[in-house]
């Protein structure tokens, strides 16, 4: 008896003490904040999904302003412009209930200070936000980068953007986004999926459902080997070689396993024994498509990997009869007086621009055509003098509002914008100039400073700016809250070429690249 009541009271007396501490409430763990150019991001552990409202002090706790309340775990606090000078800001996160200024409130009190930032900054944010997409957001089971954010397929993972989510990853090890343990733990997990993943004559599939491991269809005939996207994909991949090869031992057996998977495959086959390349094959409806790649587009990169095989090359006389032989390739006219050497009218989407070169550093490659530099500097400046003019007279587009690339749309969905087309709807998307920053640093920056300081609470998540935006539509309709793999990689890894050149870099010391250029007729520095 004596027990049973020493237990029962030590019960009520720890009950007691945690009801005198904790009587109505739980006080979210985890809770930490981390503040940027313009806004503060507070995070903390919400996993039961409860209520908190959250409160904003300047003035050193003598007022406190409501912001939002929420049953998530993150917001992030838009003040729309660089101090001036450093500041502290106090946040309150709250159960409903309780004051703002109470006794109570101190418990669920972050202080952050917050200091006037700069250019820099604002690059490295937008960096390591955007980065997230491909560690935080990657699908957990094979690290490959999803497909998108807004996903209504299941669990859908792209092969094109897992090769620019490799170069991002990397950089953000580089940055200290995550650690260099964690990119190659994310990489290895992607390798392993490619490694066993059905593939096409050594080409991989547009996308894959991760969930079976199988070939998701792009379209129906699409099911099968896609060429330009193993290309993407590759790219990413041998950067990756480079940047593994001289770690330790497991580092240096994932760049050799690796070159096994950029050995097997098979660019020479998707020719059909033609002077073409052909984009898709498939074991159910074989070359149906019968897509030869044609450019100036996005598919440079493609021709340049099939030359540089080491196992499956192509002849020169197939970038020749193929590539190059195509109404889009040559282009010579003057836009605002701008000269585009290459390229279809205004230069066509931008993402043209930024694919191919994520590693290939188009700094001094050169060939009877073009100086690729020069030729993606025009083609960038053309679509901000578009946007300046702006002959459709759309609201918002300027010098700070300018890009147009393949992306959501508010209005119709995925589609390509360009200038000079129907498609051209008012609708920017940010990776369009920010990607461009190392063509275009002072007028990339005008873009994402105004894209940040003026509307971020709009257009800026959690994992960078989203996808598309038109000011023209009505509140609340104007942005595509969406994250595309595809448009995010660009951004990580651009930035990083501007401010570092690492990717080019890194891409560039493959020796079997140069002679691939060489074949091709290309001139460039090591």
């Amino acid at each position: 008896m004596y027990k049973k009541t020493f237990i029962v009271s030590l019960l009520i007396l720890i009950l007691a003490n945690a009801f005198a501490t904790n009587p109505n409430y739980v006080v979210p763990s985890g809770m930490k904040g981390r503040a940027y150019p313009a806004h503060i991001e507070l995070n903390w552990q919400n996993r039961t999904g409860f209520i908190y409202e959250i409160y904003r002090s300047t003035d050193k706790g003598k007022k406190f302003i409501k912001l939002t309340e929420t049953n998530s775990d993150t917001y992030m606090d838009f003040f729309g412009q660089t101090l001036q000078k450093e500041q502290t800001y106090i946040y309150r996160i709250l159960p409903k209930g309780i004051a703002p200024k109470s006794k109570d409130a101190v418990k669920f009190e972050i202080q952050i200070i917050v200091t006037p930032g700069n250019d820099d900054d604002l690059l490295d944010m937008t960096q390591a936000y955007t980065t997230r997409y491909f560690f935080d957001f990657a699908e957990p089971k094979t690290g490959m980068a999803r497909e998108r954010s807004n996903e209504v397929n299941g669990e859908i993972v792209t092969t094109g953007g897992t090769g620019f989510g490799i170069m991002a990853l990397i950089a953000g090890a580089e940055r200290n986004y995550l650690s260099r343990s964690n990119a190659y733990q994310t990489i290895n997990k992607m390798v392993s999926f490619l490694e066993n993943a059905e593939r096409f004559h050594g080409a991989w599939s547009h996308w894959y459902d991760a969930r079976s491991g199988k070939p998701f269809s792009f379209s129906k005939y699409d099911d099968g080997g896609d060429l330009v996207e193993t290309a993407f994909l590759v790219q990413g991949l041998l950067t990756a070689r480079e940047y593994f090869k001289s770690g330790n031992v497991e580092e240096h057996l994932l760049a050799n396993r690796i070159t096994q998977l950029w050995e097997t495959v098979e660019w020479s086959w998707y020719t059909q024994g033609t002077d073409s390349l052909y984009w898709h094959w498939s074991k159910n409806y074989g070359f149906k498509m019968n897509h030869r790649i044609k450019g100036f587009d996005e598919t440079l990169i493609t021709y340049i990997l099939a030359a540089s095989s080491p196992t499956y090359p192509i002849e020169r006389s197939v970038y020749e009869n193929c590539y190059t032989n195509s109404s889009y390739f040559l282009n010579g006219k003057n836009y605002y007086g701008i000269k585009l050497d290459l390229g279809m009218e205004y230069g066509g989407p931008l993402f043209f621009t930024h694919y191919s070169f994520l590693g290939l550093n188009p700094n001094e490659l050169t060939d009877q055509y073009t100086n690729y530099f020069e030729r993606n500097r025009a083609h960038s400046l053309i679509h901000r003098a578009y946007a300046i003019d702006n002959p459709k007279k759309h609201i918002g587009l300027g010098e700070n509002l300018w890009g147009f690339t393949s992306s959501d749309d508010p209005l119709v969905g995925y589609t390509s914008h360009h200038p000079g087309t129907n498609d051209e709807n008012g609708t920017i998307s940010p990776t369009a100039a920010i990607s461009s920053i190392v063509y275009t640093p002072e007028e990339s920056m005008q873009v994402l400073k105004n894209l940040y300081f003026n509307s971020g609470n709009k257009t800026f998540g959690k994992y960078g700016f989203y996808d598309a935006f038109n000011p023209g539509l009505v509140e609340g309709q104007q942005v595509v809250k969406s994250y595309l793999a595809i448009d995010q990689g660009p951004i990580a890894v651009m930035i990083e070429n501007y401010r570092s050149g690492l990717l080019w870099k890194l891409f560039m010391q493959n020796e079997e690249i140069h002679k691939g250029l060489e074949k091709l007729g290309f001139k460039t520095t090591k």
